[in-house]
């Protein structure tokens, strides 16, 4: 199943995967940001993976868990772990580095690839525009939206109490997400486009995708099966 498929390396950079330096990484997201696309490019939603990553930090190993729900029922129907020799050192907006090779091995499991990678963690709302939402969905050209649990760069407006209440938040000039209250009362998620999904609908299918929690269920119950089996998903 094709999910690492055919991209370069940067010419003159490192290779997404596996750079090699933290100098090389960072040449690589410099180059990986002018590939991003922000429009809306994705076919009609039967599918959304949500996808998370843990550490073993004592055996150096990565963890990835990604769940797989039917949209807009949301309703799990297959899942897949990965563990594997955590690979890069951890550097702060690197992170993508460390999580690349343990999520396409985890990816690789499914029984069909999704139609939207939901990732808990940043997508454009990056230093470089590159967090693990984007480049996970460079790498496997899939529509891809990042949603984290805190801010990582940038600035805004606190947003409203109620849930569905936002703030736009802006590095300078630049929009490179959204401040969401997923629901009444709770700390605001920061969504931001990945990769073939533009601002206004990353936002739209993270608030389909809520229901009591403050995480959305496709990256709650990813990180659920990380703790538990299968078998608490009842798929």
């Amino acid at each position: 199943m094709p999910f690492r498929r055919p991209m370069p390396p940067p010419a003159e950079t490192g290779n997404p995967f596996n750079p090699g330096s933290i100098a090389a990484a960072r040449a690589v997201q410099d180059e990986l940001r002018l590939r991003l696309d922000l429009a809306d490019r994705y076919a009609p939603l039967r599918t959304i993976a949500g996808v998370d990553v843990g550490y073993d930090l004592a055996a150096n190993a990565s963890l990835a868990s990604v769940v797989v729900l039917s949209f807009p029922d949301l309703v799990p129907v297959d899942a897949a772990k990965a563990v594997l020799p955590t690979g890069f050192p951890y550097v702060p907006g690197l992170l993508s580095f460390r999580e690349i090779p343990v999520l396409l091995e985890a990816l690789a499991k499914l029984e069909a690839p999704p139609d939207l990678l939901m990732v808990d963690g940043q997508g454009i709302a990056h230093p470089r525009r590159v967090g693990i939402a984007a480049h996970l969905g460079l790498v496997t050209d899939l529509p891809a939206i990042g949603v984290a649990k805190s801010r990582l760069c940038g600035s805004h407006d606190e947003p409203g109490p109620r849930k569905g209440d936002r703030a736009l938040l802006r590095d300078g000039e630049e929009r490179i997400g959204t401040v969401l209250r997923s629901r009444d009362g709770v700390r605001p998620l920061y969504v931001s486009p990945g990769h073939r999904v533009g601002h206004d609908s990353a936002v739209e299918i993270v608030l389909a995708c809520l229901t009591r929690y403050r995480l959305p269920e496709p990256t709650r119950l990813a990180d659920r099966y990380s703790k538990k089996g299968a078998g608490e998903l009842r798929i």
